[in-house]
This record gives structure tokens, sequence and C-alpha cells, in this order.
């Protein structure tokens, strides 16, 4: 078995070691000594041997610079993070305050509607749409506690929408006028046309019983004409225009795609006439139809009546009264001189 050489290392790098800690304990000693000599000897030594250094801290001074670019792009990531929620709350506030404006434009535009002076009205926000093939209607959430009454009229901002068919202690239902059973009296301005506005299910009522059809151009302006009571008269409901299929509809003026406040117009029924005077005269009681024939003679022929004054006797009974009346006394005729000289 060969024999191992002495090892040289060992002992090269020890002193190696040695040396190296004694020299850096010496420039650390020298480096703590305060004086203008060793000031001197510490600048000059910077000065030679520190700027050719510069390729050796170059890569220092890159992982540095790296460190701090990740840094910033953590600082980055977060800051952006935090503008994203930032930004989806102010897009939150901004739906917001979008729906807001929008409510405030229906009511502003609700209140802007000129209606009779003399018609006052509740607004109520819309809860559900119930438009399916066989009705159209929307609820209310006003009902009879705020003093609705069946038959009411409706209205958004820009025109006639239904009436009330129906009322509950907190909500209503309003049936539109493009619902089947939709009958609304209309006159067609500026001919004065007088029409009914049928509902037909959809977007587009039909205009029935036309006076004149040939008066009515699209374009004419529809309103409420008042017959039958039912509805106040002079309410805006849309335009005429000429469908597809030839028959005369009406674009109603109501946006129905954005129901949401309607005006229940306060209508009060018509007073009936508690004096009539002389227009119509109110009909006696009793029997109700034609007069019976009555038997022929002077007798049997009731007087006359005249709304002047009391009945008037017929021309048979003034000739009787005058026969048996008896003549007037005639004066005597005035003499003349000549006479009178003869009689003397």
């Amino acid at each position: 078995m060969a024999r191992r050489g002495y090892d040289y290392a060992t002992p090269v790098r020890r002193i190696l070691v040695a040396l190296l800690v004694l020299a850096l304990l010496v420039l650390l000693v020298f480096w703590r000594i305060d004086s203008p000599r060793a000031e001197r000897m510490r600048a000059a030594f910077v000065d030679r041997f520190v700027p050719s250094f510069d390729w050796v801290m170059a890569p220092v001074t890159r992982i540095s610079r790296m460190v701090t670019g990740f840094q910033s792009y953590a600082r980055l990531y977060e800051q952006n993070q935090d503008l994203r929620r930032e930004l989806q709350k102010m897009s939150a506030w901004k739906e917001a305050a979008v729906q807001l404006e929008q409510e405030n434009a229906k009511l502003l535009a609700q209140n802007n509607v000129r209606i009779d002076p003399a018609l006052t009205s509740v607004s109520g926000v819309v809860m559900t749409d119930s438009g399916t093939a066989f009705r159209q209607s929307v609820l209310l959430n006003v009902g009879a506690r705020d003093g609705i009454l069946d038959g009411w009229a409706t209205m958004d901002g820009l025109g006639l929408v239904g009436r009330i068919s129906g009322v509950g202690q907190s909500t209503s239902r309003v049936m539109l006028l493009t619902d089947p059973s939709s009958r609304l009296p209309v006159t067609i301005q500026p001919s004065g046309q007088h029409a009914l506005l049928t509902g037909d299910n959809s977007a587009l009522p039909v205009l029935d019983f036309l006076e004149s059809p040939e008066d009515v151009r699209p374009g004419d302006r529809v309103i409420s004409s008042g017959d039958g009571g039912l509805f106040p008269p002079g309410l805006l409901v849309g335009q005429a225009v000429l469908a597809s299929d030839g028959r005369m509809r009406v674009r109603l003026a109501a946006d129905y795609g954005r129901l949401e406040f309607l005006r229940v117009l306060r209508s009060h029924a018509a007073e009936d006439l508690s004096d009539t005077g002389a227009l119509i005269p109110p009909p006696r009681p009793g029997f109700i139809g034609p007069p019976m024939p009555q038997p022929a003679g002077p007798s049997s022929i009731p007087p006359a009546t005249t709304a002047e004054g009391p009945p008037q006797p017929d021309a048979a009974s003034r000739a009787a009264a005058a026969a048996s009346a008896p003549a007037p006394a005639v004066p005597p005729a005035p003499q003349s001189p000549r006479e009178a000289d003869s009689n003397d």
C-alpha cells in the first residue's frame, strides 16, 4: 500500500487566512484613526482603488435595482387593485345616480304634463307587469288607502296609459290601452273626428268606427273625447298612423317600455241635473208608454195646454160662451144742431 505524501495545502491555507485576517484588522484600525494624515491616506486609497472596482459592483448595483423595481411593481399592483375596487364602487354609485336622474326626470315630466286644473292626481310606482297574450296590465303601489277608485285614468310623463281596473287596500291594477278589453272614445285633431280606440294586444291599438276615415291623416293628434264620462276629455293618447294592414292605428304617446311611475287622475263623475227647466220636461209618474185612445166627441177632447200658462178652452167652448153672454149696451149717437132745433 502506497504511502500518502505530505499535505502542504493545509498549512498554506492557514497562513493565508491568518494574513487576510491580520490585514483586515490593520485596515480597520487604520480606518478608525482620527488624524489629518490618516484621513489623507484614506482619501488617496479610495481614489486609487475604488474606481477600479466598478466592474465588481456592477452586478450588485443591477441586482439592487431589480429588487427596487420588483418592490415598486408590488406597490403598483397594490395601488391598481385599490383603484379597481374604488372604480367598482364608483360604478355602483354612478348607476345609482343615473337611476335617480332618470326617476327625477320622469317625475319632472309628470309634473310638466298640462291637464285640467280641476283634476288632481296621485303618483304611484309600478311594481309588476303582467303582460300576457290575454291581458295587458300593471300593478301600482297605491290603493284604497290612498283614495284610489275603480275607473280612474292613469298617465305617465307623456300621455294616457290606461285606467284603474281593480283596487285593493294598498295596491291597484291598471288595465293598459293595449289590453284586448280596453275601449276608449277618442277625438282626432284637427279634423274633429270621433272614433273608438280598441286594444288588440299590440303596440298600436286600432281606431274603429271612424265617421270619415278619409279626413284622418297619419300624424294627427289623438286625445280622449270624454264621451261616456269614463275618462276626462283632452288627455293626450298619441298620433294616428297607417298600419301595414291598411287600418288606421294609434302610436301611443306613453312609453310602455319604461313604465316606472304612473299618475292616477282623480276624475269626478258628472253631476246630475236637478233643475231641467224647459229643456227636457221630467216624465209624469204613472203609466209609461203612448197615451190610450179617447172616444170622439166635443166633451172627450181635453183642453189644450201650453208651457206658458193654464189650460186654454177650445173653439167650441169659446163660441158657446160668447152666445150665452149678454149683449153690451150701445150708447146713443150724438145729435146734430139741426135735429136739436127741429125737436124744439
